[in-house]
């Protein structure tokens, strides 16, 4: 513990599920911060149905697919058993340093990573890679953004999205989540994903907390979730260049000394 951080004793929101929040956890308390774990957002497997079984056994007919998250990456794997596809498997192209790291692990190599993480870099940095004809799987939760699929198609690209996941938000972290901005045992509230956002506003929103949120700092990663705190009208107080947790929780200390000094 770092006993002249600015974190010491503050209680920070852990939007992460158990599998996830555990070296979030650690980066925080590292700090002297008291972490909150509440998952704001999980994910659960689609049933298996006939066109993600169709396109399991039919992946030697794309040239590329693209991994948007580690939930992709663990999801798509975890029914890859059911094709029968040789030893033939597209190139591959990830979006995060998370995402790279959990295809490492299962010994595959990604062809392409963008320098930053965000859709719309990764569109623009991966166009040179394909041709007009290439085709491109996209494996996705409900809730993706569809930018990079629409920009792809723009570009000429056969592009196919299929839905592996769906994304919810566990009944137990509505009534943690709510318990805990009424007590206000909340000091900074930390959002991963704009889907965070959204799951922890339907909570405020419903139990009318809006005004226990006035003293809470505000940090993010990316720009597409500053966009969502920003259109439910909330501050930003620390959203990093490097979209990492570890980042996010760099920049949230940093706006913690400017504050104090």
């Amino acid at each position: 513990m770092i006993k002249s951080s600015p974190l010491l004793g503050r209680k920070v929101l852990v939007p992460r599920g158990e599998n996830q929040a555990r070296s979030f956890s650690q980066l925080i308390e590292k700090y002297g911060g008291i972490p909150i774990e509440i998952p704001l957002i999980a994910f659960r497997p689609i049933e298996r149905n006939p066109r993600l079984l169709t396109i399991l056994k039919t992946l030697d007919t794309y040239d590329w697919i693209i991994f948007t998250s580690n939930v992709t990456v663990e999801t798509f794997f975890s029914f890859f058993s059911l094709a029968e596809t040789g030893n033939y498997f597209p190139k591959i192209a990830v979006i995060g340093k998370k995402t790279e790291e959990g295809l490492l692990e299962k010994g595959m190599q990604p062809e392409f990573v963008p320098s930053t993480y965000v859709a719309e870099a990764f569109v623009e940095e991966f166009l040179p890679s394909i041709h007009e004809s290439s085709r491109v799987l996209i494996p996705k939760g409900n809730l993706a953004r569809e930018y990079i699929a629409a920009s792809l198609t723009d570009f000429g690209a056969n592009v196919d999205e299929v839905v592996i996941y769906e994304t919810y938000m566990p009944e137990e972290s509505r009534k943690k989540l709510a318990e805990m901005l009424v007590l206000n045992q909340l000091n900074i509230l930390l959002f991963t994903s704009p889907s965070t956002v959204d799951h922890f506003m339907d909570v405020v929103k419903q139990k009318e907390l809006m005004h226990y949120l006035n003293e809470c700092i505000f940090g993010c990663i990316g720009p597409s979730t500053e966009k969502k705190l920003q259109a439910y009208g909330l501050p930003v107080h620390a959203s990093p260049k490097e979209y990492t947790v570890k980042e996010m929780i760099n920049s949230t200390i940093a706006y913690l000394e400017l504050e104090e000094s």
